[in-house]
């Protein structure tokens, strides 16, 4: 048996089965500084002993490079050190040691994307671009949250060996048990301690190599020292799934990168706002969704009952599992895609108006709705749009994330005879090159840099604009329109089937991340998330029978009028919306949504008259109450109001919207005290919210606080959108039509049109070449 710190194995065993016994130990619990684990760094073993902390830090500091700020070691990434020093890599006890006692959390953890954040090729090409252009300084950026070791080691700095033993390891176990503090700025927003294994009887950590007798002894300070509460909360997660591009990075300004705390923050898996247009039963973390508990395959001292919080940490990464052949990371990542994210329905027919544009028009079609509950009839040759609805009721966040312009995720759409021939398609994937239709709906954005190309390698640093953003967020329904002409001599059933897919990257990014020759192309997984189908014949269709239906029809409706909404066509959201009323005149958020239509509208008296009879079905109704506010404050009566918002307030405390619209109510009020109060607590769910930053300025200002003021000022001026990117995006859509019909709120994908050839899904310059 293997002998550990020369304690025989049947003593680990022993150690296990005391953990196993309801202990909270997680991976990394029994980092232990071991002399071989050093040597397996190529470290010498006694360096960590004999040398002081802020003597290597003292000695890295000589020649370390500081181009953003004197001491700022770590910019432009946020991630911080506990006592602002360097730490000695050697310090970092390497994950495979870690695994000699956990053994599942090491196997789970190797195949996962925190484990091959820093070894990935395509990821390591992309960092090695901005080296080249910028300078390895401004790798910091990533590294914070991709290579931490390296970070905090002062190893990111000119002349340093550029591959060093512990990227391998990437986010490593002693990384993330060793995070001490945390904030939801992202970008690496967090404050990492040296490693410690178990903490003294003062609860101080002990530095210093400890014994497995040692934590047998004391377990709690064990766990203690490698866990802490905050572990446990999306708050933990967004340090680095939180993200921007500061100045110090592009030269230019601070843009949002990534978003994805605040879009969980905001949805109805957090319960922390009353807005979502369905609330979710219980909360729901990213622990929740993203490390579910699950049988043990091999021992796990962690475990309990026999259970093991999953250190795979699935999502959306088919690539890492598919290249390094991780053949179960791969089978759980795609279960994980196809587990119930979307909702997809053939809700509509259009008619009478061929490829209408505008919905408001005099021509504009009649709705036959919902399909599969109505009868109707189909002449043979005419023009049909189908309304397809899909909804994200999966995720917590938006899919894909903002600013991932590399991924890819898209609506395959088909038409096909009875025998199965495809007549017409939008979404496919051309078999040459490998690129998507670029007609193709994708819920994907188009990041145009500062040559007025698009940034085809993720050159995030010289972004300048979003010449759209296509994504789909958490709880929200998207339409998608397809019009075609009925084939005129097709007999029996004509199938249409519509299907969300994604891949991992776009043709272009993983060819260029995998430096593939000229006309060479990387095939990657394709995953089909979710499908729906629906069958029409030329002359009449008969309704289904009721047991066919999958959802509601109510809820069906209500889909329909979220995506309308959301398509800015708000006439037709409110009889979307009179119809779930009609069909559920129980349903107080049924009113709820005709009064949002109406306010987008600016019928403020029908919403209030929709919002009252809310009310009187549930009069405790948060979001009732907030969208009443609207409503009173339009009409002057503030007072009403800022009663109605305090009570959404009461009820959700950390609702940023809720604050915000508290916030700004108290301002027309000139309570400027009371409208500070609420903009400061929108800065602490959020430090960088826009609105937040603007109104706090003037309010400092008019409080007479003129230091607070200039920089809530100059927070504001560095993070707004700059008005003079705009003809960056505009240029760009001019030249590429297939993409500036996906700006159209509401846009429709001719079937029929399919003349141009699939030659690449990001048909221009995607370098700094002038376009």
């Amino acid at each position: 048996m293997r002998h550990v710190n020369g304690t025989p194995g049947n003593k680990r065993l022993s150690l296990q089965l005391l953990l196993g016994s309801g202990a909270l130990i997680l991976v990394g619990a029994t980092m232990l500084f071991q002399p071989s684990a050093l040597i397996a760094r190529g470290q010498n073993p006694n360096t960590h002993q004999s040398t002081p902390r802020h003597k290597y830090s003292e000695h890295i500091a000589l020649t370390y490079s500081e181009p953003f700020a004197k001491g700022a070691h770590f910019l432009p990434s946020n991630l911080e050190t506990d006592t602002g020093e360097f730490i000695d890599p050697a310090s970092f006890p390497t994950a495979r040691y870690c695994g000699h006692c956990h053994q599942e959390a090491h196997r789970q953890w190797r195949e996962s994307a925190h484990a091959n954040s820093n070894r990935a090729p395509w990821y390591l090409r992309n960092v090695e671009l901005l080296k080249q252009e910028k300078g390895v300084e401004f790798t910091r950026h990533c590294e914070g949250c991709h290579d931490p070791v390296a970070m905090v080691a002062g190893a990111l700095n000119p002349g340093v060996n550029n591959r060093r033993s512990f990227d391998e390891d990437g986010v490593t176990c002693s990384v993330c048990h060793s995070v001490q503090k945390v904030d939801t700025r992202g970008t690496g927003s967090y404050v990492l301690g040296v490693p410690a294994v178990l903490l003294d009887e003062k609860g101080a950590p002990i530095q210093r190599p400890v014994s497995d007798a040692e934590i047998l002894a004391h377990l709690d300070r064990h766990s203690a020292a490698v866990m802490k509460p905050f572990y446990k909360t999306s708050e933990y997660c967004s340090v680095c799934h939180k993200a921007a591009l500061p100045r110090q990075l592009n030269g230019y300004k601070w843009q949002r990168a990534i978003s994805l705390y605040d879009e969980w923050q905001a949805s109805a898996f957090a319960g922390e706002s009353p807005l979502p247009f369905y609330q979710k039963p219980q909360v729901s973390t990213c622990q929740t969704c993203h490390m579910q508990d699950e049988p043990l395959g091999l021992p796990e001292p962690g475990a309990k009952h026999g259970q093991f919080a999953s250190h795979r940490w699935l999502g959306a990464n088919t690539v890492i599992p598919a290249y390094y052949h991780y053949d179960e990371q791969m089978k759980r990542v795609v279960e994980f895609l196809k587990n119930d994210v979307f909702g997809i329905d053939i809700f509509a027919l259009e008619r009478g108006a061929e490829h209408s544009q505008d919905r408001s028009a005099e021509t504009a079609a009649e709705i036959v709705a919902p399909l599969g509950r109505v009868a109707y009839a189909v002449t043979p040759g005419e023009v049909l749009t189908v309304d397809v609805v899909i909804q994200n009721k999966g995720a917590a966040h938006s899919h894909v994330p903002e600013q991932r312009d590399m991924y890819q995720s898209w609506v395959d759409f088909t038409v096909q005879d009875q025998a199965g021939k495809v007549l017409k398609e939008s979404g496919s994937i051309s078999p040459e090159s490998g690129a998507l239709d670029p007609r193709a709906h994708s819920f994907t954005n188009r990041l145009i840099n500062i040559y007025g190309g698009l940034n085809g390698e993720h050159q995030v640093w010289s972004s300048r604009v979003v010449a759209y953003n296509n994504t789909i967020q958490s709880g929200r329904s998207q339409l998608v329109r397809y019009s075609f002409h009925m084939p005129a001599k097709a007999i029996g059933l004509i199938r249409l089937t519509a299907t969300v897919k994604y891949r991992r990257f776009n043709q272009h990014f993983i060819d260029f991340g995998m430096n593939m020759r000229p006309g060479k192309h990387y095939e990657e997984t394709v995953v089909a998330m979710a499908s729906a189908s629906m069958t029409i014949v030329n002359g009449n269709n008969e309704p289904l029978p009721p047991a066919t239906e999958a959802i509601d029809t109510w809820r069906r409706w209500n889909n329909y009028g979220v995506a309308l909404l959301d398509a800015r066509q708000y006439d037709a959201a409110v009889d979307a919306f009179a119809q779930v009323v009609s069909l559920r005149p129980d349903y107080a958020d049924g009113y709820i949504n005709r009064a949002i239509a109406e306010i987008q509208w600016q019928r403020f008296d029908d919403a209030g008259t929709d919002l009252a009879k809310a009310v009187a079905i549930a009069p405790d109704n948060a979001r009732a109450l907030y969208y009443r506010a609207m409503v009173e404050r339009t009409a002057g009566n503030l007072e009403a109001a800022v009663a109605d918002l305090q009570a959404v307030v009461a009820a959700y405390p950390r609702s940023r919207d809720a604050h915000h619209e508290l916030g700004f109510t108290f301002y027309q009020q000139h309570n400027y005290a009371a409208a500070r109060a609420e903009y400061e607590a929108v800065q602490a769910i959020d430090p960088d919210d826009l609105a937040a930053h603007y109104n706090l300025a003037i309010l400092y200002r008019r409080l007479g606080l003129k230091d607070q003021a200039e920089h809530e000022a100059a927070v504001f001026n560095d993070q707004k959108d700059d008005p003079n990117a705009a003809p960056y995006a505009l240029a760009y859509l001019r030249k590429h039509p297939e993409v500036a019909n996906e700006t159209s709120s509401w846009h429709t994908h001719d079937l029929d049109n399919t003349s141009d050839e699939i030659t690449d899904a990001l048909p221009t310059s995607f370098t700094g070449t002038q376009q």
